[in-house]
């Protein structure tokens, strides 16, 4: 089995984000538990978005795709990886305007490829990233979160189930930043990481 823990980041900010922080906080707390690689990935230094050439090259079977529609899809492929080798993920969003950054809606857009990451049967879609565990670390500065206002926690959820990751945890980080110190905050994760 893939053993490794997968870091993905949204927020446009790095001094002062909360779910940077957060997920930081608990991509350690799992990595002293299990010992895993590390993959990091930043999505604000550049996710494309999917366009014609990428569709095309995506409906395209792979046995018969030309150089043009490999290279459009390189990237993507790149991304899928990442999520195939890992067993643990930590996706960190901030809400932005009630959903997730646009930047984390390109990278999904990125990894839900039909017969790469999910296909299609007689029961309905079927998600092919199974045996995965995923913390959802998500913040909002106004809305709050599980809300009927909040469409960014089961918009990733429902997401992550489509792909094949039923094991999904939502980790409030406005709770684990308003703790006293550190050491409270820790222990917070510890929890959730415990009962997850």
């Amino acid at each position: 089995m893939n053993n490794t823990l997968l870091h993905i980041n949204s927020s446009g900010r790095f001094d002062g984000s909360v779910t940077r922080a957060v997920s930081s906080q608990l991509v350690t707390l799992i990595q002293q538990q299990n010992e895993l690689p590390y993959v990091q990935r930043d999505l604000v230094e550049g996710i494309p978005f999917v366009d014609e050439a990428w569709i095309n090259a995506n409906f395209t079977d792979a046995d018969k795709r030309n150089a043009q529609q490999k290279s459009a899809l390189a990237f993507s492929d790149e991304l899928i990886d990442e999520l195939k080798q890992a067993s643990h993920i930590v996706i960190a969003s901030p809400i932005y305007n009630f959903t997730v950054p646009a930047v984390l809606k390109a990278w999904i857009d990125q990894v839900a490829r039909a017969k790469v990451t999910f296909r299609y049967t007689e029961d309905g879609p079927e998600g092919l990233l199974k045996g995965k565990k995923a913390y959802l670390v998500i913040a909002s500065g106004g809305v709050p979160l599980e809300s009927e206002m909040d469409f960014a926690s089961p918009y990733l959820k429902q997401v992550m189930g489509f792909l094949g990751i039923d094991d999904v945890t939502i980790v409030n980080a406005n709770e684990i930043n308003q703790a006293e110190n550190e050491t409270e905050a820790a222990k917070r994760l510890s929890t959730i990481v415990e009962n997850s």
